[in-house]
């Protein structure tokens, strides 16, 4: 699994507009929020927990630690290290069995590698699950990997997306936040993209988006390709400071 962007300088051949795409996972490229929510109510049942949909969804889009401890609140004896290992290998070894693809997230991966456009996947996930997704995908999908372990602080804060800009900033030319488009689905998500000044696209999946909570949002990413993408971008572009 890629873990740093390709050491040869990378730029788009479609349209030097788009420089960049990020990508979250769980929820945006793979629909695991069911694979989650099985896990968390299962470790529950066994401390003699009742876990609701509503503390489910309080957990979407959030780094691993902040739902571990809902869970230790809630009454599950052991460690957030223990809960996060517990939940992530449950997840990781129901994906291994049936990778739940989202509509059309392949498709427009497999066209931006066409059209020579980078993408890096940005979650809140470890390496374990990370790579069973990577690993399901033509080799080269990504160019770089940022993981929740990766980071001090996890989403809606925008350390990873600024990570992960920082990272691809080294191969790619004059890159530049409003030129890279990150594509999430939840608000933590969305949160965190927008703070580090990158084009935010809603792809709402298990909970709604808020109104308002991004410039841009679909239905479904089912049909959608690269000029679709381009659209979203400013309309003029500042030259860059010298």
């Amino acid at each position: 699994m890629p873990e740093h962007a390709s050491a040869n300088s990378v730029r788009s051949s479609a349209d030097p507009s788009l420089q960049a795409v990020f990508w979250d996972m769980d929820g945006t490229i793979v629909d695991t929020e069911p694979y989650w929510i099985a896990a968390e109510k299962d470790l529950a049942l066994s401390f003699g927990v009742e876990w609701t949909e509503a503390q489910a969804e309080a957990m979407v889009g959030q780094a691993l630690e902040f739902g571990a401890g809902m869970l230790r609140k809630a009454g599950v004896d052991l460690p957030v290290r223990t809960i996060v290992d517990r939940l992530i290998n449950r997840v990781a070894d129901q994906v291994r069995q049936d990778v739940p693809w989202r509509p059309g997230a392949r498709e427009l991966l497999a066209g931006l590698k066409e059209a020579g456009i980078p993408c890096g996947m940005v979650t809140m996930s470890e390496p374990v699950l990370a790579k069973v997704i990577v690993e399901s995908l033509p080799a080269g999908s990504f160019d770089l990997v940022v993981t929740g372990d990766m980071v001090d602080a996890g989403k809606p804060h925008p350390e990873a997306y600024l990570q992960a800009f920082e990272t691809l900033a080294r191969t790619v030319p004059d890159l530049r936040p409003d030129r890279v488009v990150a594509i999430e689905d939840s608000l933590p998500g969305t949160a965190s993209a927008r703070a580090a000044g990158l084009v935010t696209l809603g792809i709402p999946n298990f909970v709604p988006l808020p109104p308002g909570t991004v410039e841009h949002e679909w239905e479904t990413l089912a049909g959608r390709g690269v000029r679709d993408l381009i659209s979203l971008l400013p309309a003029t572009v500042p030259e860059p400071a010298r």
